[in-house]
This record gives C-alpha cells, sequence and structure tokens, in this order.
C-alpha cells in the first residue's frame, strides 16, 4: 500500500482526500454513510461570527452536469458552533477544519480567533469570496488589495494553518494567489464556485431568488483544472484543489495538476460514501503505477 500522508503547512493529512465546506455539514450528518476516520479531513459548512438566516427560497436549482446555490452561508454563528457543534465532533478521528466567513475584516479576525481557540479544530479555511459590506459588497477575493487585507488581519490573530480559498471570479487566480501568500497563508484552495443563472421559461423569471447563484458540480472541472494547475506553477505553498471531482480519476488528474489534497464537494449529495472510494481509487491508482507515495504523483504531468 502507498503511503497518502501529506502534509499542508502544519497540518497533517492520513489521505489527500477532503470535503468541501457546505457539502458535508458538520460530518456527523454522514457518519451513517461511512466512517469519518477514513479520510483526511472534514471542512465544516460556513460560519460567520453572528447567526445568518441565509437568502430567500428558492435558493437552489439543478443544472446539467451541476447546480446553483444561493444559499447565503445560512448558519448559526460561532458561539453556537463552540457550544453545540464543537463538542460533538471534536473527537472525530480525522481532521475538522472549520470555513470562516464574514462581511467586514473585523468579522473575519473576531471569528477566526474564537475558532483558534478550539483545541481539537488545527486549521481554518478562509472563504474570501464573501461580500466586502464597506466596500459596496465587492467581494475581498477578487482584488489582490481586498485578499491581502483580509489575510493579513487573520494571520495576525490565529496560528493554526491558514488555508485561503480562492473565488474562480476573477481575471488572473495566481495572482490572488500571490497575493495571499504574502501575506502568510499556508495554502491555498480553489476553486470556490463560479457565477451562473438559470431562467425558468414558462414564468419568465430567474429560478433562483437572488437570480445569480454558485455553480458547482462536474461541469466547472476542467475550468477547477486549469485554475489549479496555473496556480501550482505560481506559488511555493501547498495548493489544494477542488471542483467537479466525482470520482477517484478526478482526483488524480488534479493532484497532477499540482494539488497536493483534493475536496469533493457537490457529489456528495448524490453519494455519501465518494470520500472514501475517492480515496480507496487514489491508493490503487499509486500501486498500479509503482509510486509509492501520493507526494510522487503531485505535479507530476508530464508535458507533451
Amino acid at each position: 500500500m502507498a503511503n497518502l500522508n501529506i502534509d499542508i503547512g502544519k497540518l497533517h493529512l492520513k489521505n489527500p482526500v477532503l470535503t468541501a465546506s457546505g457539502t458535508f455539514g458538520y460530518g456527523t450528518e454522514y457518519a451513517d454513510f461511512m466512517d469519518l476516520s477514513r479520510i483526511g479531513g472534514v471542512i465544516v459548512k460556513g460560519t460567520t461570527l453572528h447567526p445568518r438566516e441565509g437568502n430567500d427560497y428558492p435558493r437552489m436549482a439543478e443544472t446539467p452536469s451541476g447546480m446553483l446555490n444561493a444559499v447565503g452561508l445560512q448558519n448559526k454563528g460561532v458561539d453556537f458552533f463552540i457550544s453545540d457543534i464543537y463538542p460533538q465532533i471534536r473527537d472525530v478521528d480525522t481532521n475538522i477544519i472549520v470555513n470562516v466567513s464574514g462581511s467586514t475584516i473585523e468579522d473575519y479576525v473576531a471569528c477566526a480567533e474564537k475558532i483558534g481557540e478550539l483545541e481539537k479544530i488545527p486549521a481554518i479555511e478562509l472563504n474570501i469570496s464573501c461580500p466586502n459590506v464597506k466596500q459596496g459588497g465587492m467581494a475581498f477575493g477578487t482584488t489582490c488589495a481586498g485578499a491581502s487585507e483580509v489575510v493579513k488581519a487573520v494571520r495576525k490573530a490565529v496560528r493554526k494553518t491558514l488555508i485561503v480559498k480562492l473565488s474562480p471570479n476573477v481575471t488572473d487566480i495566481a495572482e490572488i494567489a500571490k497575493a495571499v501568500e504574502a501575506e502568510g497563508a499556508d495554502s491555498v484552495s480553489l476553486i470556490n464556485t463560479l457565477m451562473g443563472m438559470a431562467i425558468n421559461i414558462e414564468m419568465r423569471r430567474p429560478v433562483l431568488s437572488t437570480v445569480t447563484g454558485g455553480l458547482s458540480g462536474p461541469c466547472v472541472k476542467p475550468v477547477a483544472l486549469r485554475m489549479v494547475y496555473q496556480t501550482s506553477r505560481a506559488v511555493k505553498i501547498p495548493v489544494i484543489g477542488l471542483g467537479g471531482i466525482s470520482g477517484w480519476q478526478d482526483a488524480v488528474e488534479f493532484i497532477l495538476a499540482g494539488a497536493t489534497a483534493i475536496q469533493i464537494g457537490t457529489y456528495n449529495f448524490i453519494d455519501p460514501t465518494v470520500s472514501r472510494k475517492v480515496g480507496e481509487g487514489i491508493n490503487a491508482y499509486l500501486d498500479r503505477n509503482g509510486f509509492r507515495s501520493v507526494g510522487e504523483l503531485v505535479g507530476a504531468m508530464e508535458r507533451g
């Protein structure tokens, strides 16, 4: 059996398979389907400083080879997470990573500080695709300056491994990655959802209450793969790849493109055991092709 261990900063993963925020709840929801200790880690749903109701319904819609969502980071806030959720998941035998979101720099920092005090949470994933309310709603992650500002502030506040989740809705994602690397990010994860929309032609109205939403699923994989490849060549920190992974073959593509680890998102809704199967598939591929460790596969794509 090949060595599947991999490190993301100070974060040690038993294998490179993580579940993506917003698609796996807090992990407990999937415990009846699979042994959570079989995967490298669970990234729990987005957590904010204060409770959020999310957007009005309808806020999810199926699309060809994917889905649109405009849930709007519905959650009960970081204090509820600490008091009610953390005690349920703190002893799960895998890495539990919290995805932190905010609308201001101050919110990001305050939420991250609270998570930073939790002993059994080894890492934070910072979602910088959120709208900066002080700057007219433009997402932090769409400019180098905005991304740098929030990462710099959070890096000063927490010592845990800091993964920054990047938005694909930018001109040059590699430049954003370099900007957050310069401010102390230990890793970047990409891609977050692409902006999309759907229209009900009989009602002649948008399907989603917010008109637009985040597109995910197999349809985004070629875009995600290209961005992971470009970003991994631009930064020295580990890249975590996600976007449309539905099987071990997709995961191997991302690793060959330069991803140190991967996340599985939308496909959890179709097959709640997919993350375990992907880990097993990666191992079988490594054995079959004579790789001693998954690290040997990272960025090993051969060019023409």
